[in-house]
């Protein structure tokens, strides 16, 4: 067997780095002779930027604090490779590093634009009659990669959604007084991540998804209608929410904001204080507008169990595929059952899954389009059980970092 490499890219989650150490585990076990790391993801293998974790990672100490160690260990990057027809060189270069270190397979920890880079990666190779393989591995916060049936890192970012928004439910409710709070939640073009804010009967009276189209004055009348019914009204929104126009509701609010390398919006902020603004306004009551922001995606005290373990999982079934000779796939996570739940790996191919993007189906919805119905709990409750404790040193958890 050659040498290994791996690589992080996008947003960062609370389990990423497990999915690291599924890597690495499995690959040594395996007989790679080095496991090398992509320091800042593809943007940082060009410039020849790697990391032997043979030296970093030295014993199970660190694979456990890693496991439990959020946003990603080697750095990330929001690069787009081109299509070699038009510009090579990346190609080259890269190809030449692979020959280099003696590597047998890359792979690349990420969502749906990492799994553009494999699929790139992997077609050159074909080109060039290399024997390398090129394996992704999901990750993403928002659950949209098509053909596995959650990815990992969904499970946490819901767990700490689900988690938060009911404390801040019994916030709400100190003072009697008529106020209307709106939660915003990531989710530029999927609502993955709003809808996991109702776990249960206490959850919010309102969600708002990409998925459906937003209607002021139907909002605006079901709002009315939850105020006279209780005093405190709570509202979980997507950030990439937009009205009838196709418009942001964020950028009602500001214009402004710049295109990552991928074409995608880089900021999405103010669709909760578009919406408290609205409310305040048009129904003259105190409103609170909340961004979660990044602390969805970096709560590694609230992972849940069955999302870390998952995580690992993809991890060495990538290497398991790779080294049956497999290429230009992602490891999947396929559900066999919701109750008992089970779930299994499977490998998919990886052109079928970069940029596409799974939204949460239209009958999973309530009719209104303000609200998710019990298909919804069904799927999403088994991914947010279960905890993984941090290992806290001098009353505050211990991380690793490169």
């Amino acid at each position: 067997m050659k040498n290994v490499l791996v690589g992080q890219s996008g947003g960062p989650t609370a389990v990423i780095n497990s999915s690291l150490a599924g890597v690495y585990e499995t690959a040594k076990a395996c007989g790679a002779p080095h496991v090398y790391g992509m320091q800042y993801g593809i943007e940082g293998l060009l410039e020849e930027k790697l990391v032997d974790l043979d030296g970093v990672l030295s014993d199970k100490m660190d694979i456990e604090l890693l496991k439990r160690t959020p946003s990603s260990f080697l750095g990330s990057c929001r690069h787009k490779l081109p299509d070699p027809t038009v510009d090579e060189a990346p190609f080259l270069r890269l190809f030449e590093l692979f020959a280099k270190y003696d590597i047998g397979a890359v792979f690349y920890i990420g969502g749906n634009d990492s799994m553009d880079t494999i699929s790139k990666l992997s077609a050159y190779g074909k080109t060039v009659n290399s024997e390398i393989r090129f394996i992704g591995v999901p990750k993403t916060i928002d659950n949209d990669l098509m053909l596995t049936d959650h990815t990992p890192g969904y499970g946490s970012a819901a767990k700490y959604i689900a988690t938060i928004l009911k404390e801040v439910i019994c916030d709400s409710s100190v003072y009697d007084l008529r106020s209307v709070t709106v939660a915003e939640i990531m989710g530029r073009h999927t609502g993955w991540l709003a809808a996991a804010s109702s776990p249960d009967c206490n959850g919010p009276d309102l969600i708002l998804l990409p998925e459906r189209p937003f209607d002021e004055e139907a909002f605006l009348k079901r709002v009315a209608e939850l105020e006279k019914e209780r005093h405190n009204v709570i509202i979980a929104v997507s950030e990439g929410v937009k009205n009838k126009d196709g418009v942001f509701l964020c950028d009602l609010v500001s214009t402004a904001g710049q295109l990552d390398a991928f074409g995608h919006k880089a900021i999405l902020s103010g669709t909760s204080r578009y919406l408290a603004d609205l409310i305040r306004v048009r129904l003259g009551c105190k409103t609170r507008a909340i961004e979660f922001s990044t602390l969805q995606r970096c709560a590694s005290h609230l992972a849940s169990r069955t999302d870390i373990t998952e995580a690992y999982q993809v991890g060495g079934a990538a290497v398991e595929a790779a080294v049956r000779g497999e290429t230009a796939k992602m490891a999947a996570i396929k559900r066999k059952s919701d109750q008992p739940y089970r779930a299994e790996t499977e490998m998919v191919d990886v052109t079928k899954v970069a940029n596409f993007e799974k939204k949460v189906p239209l009958d999973w919805i309530t009719e209104d389009g303000m609200h998710v119905n019990e298909n919804f709990e069904r799927y999403a409750r088994p991914l947010i059980q279960a905890e993984l404790t941090p290992i806290y040193i001098n009353g505050v958890p211990r991380h690793i970092h490169l």
